[in-house]
């Protein structure tokens, strides 16, 4: 697989560090679209902290890929759905540390949840 950043310069807002207007796959033999995965325990908890959400939302997405053989080296889409605004910093920082630097096409929503305890929830589109 091939991914290739699309970032045009002229008539449109510039992209940042942390982000990528678009992103072109070539040769991808498979394809995984993951759920909005939550930062739940295993007994299906919900920790009351963002941070600990944060940390548990990407060791379930890890699980997930992983089980179909993949690793976050192969997300190319990521959408994250969030219970304030205030989160929003500590999931970018989160996202950046689980991609390793690595920028994908990425939107961010404030939502209510379905579950109150529920604090932010991610889904992500990954290739091979």
């Amino acid at each position: 697989m091939k991914a290739k950043e699309i970032n045009p310069t002229d008539g449109i807002y510039p992209a940042t560090r942390d982000y990528v207007h678009a992103m072109e796959v070539s040769g991808a033999s498979r394809q995984l679209f993951v759920s909005g995965t939550m930062g739940l325990a295993g007994d299906g908890s919900a920790p009351a902290s963002l941070d600990e959400q944060l940390d548990l939302v990407w060791k379930n997405i890890r699980c997930i890929l992983a089980e179909a053989d993949m690793s976050v080296a192969n997300i190319v889409r990521l959408t994250s759905y969030m219970a304030r605004p205030e989160f929003a910093r500590k999931n970018q920082s989160a996202r950046e540390e689980a991609l390793e630097g690595r920028v994908v096409p990425t939107t961010a929503f404030v939502v209510t949840t379905l579950d109150p305890s529920w604090l932010i929830e991610i889904e992500v589109v990954a290739m091979v």
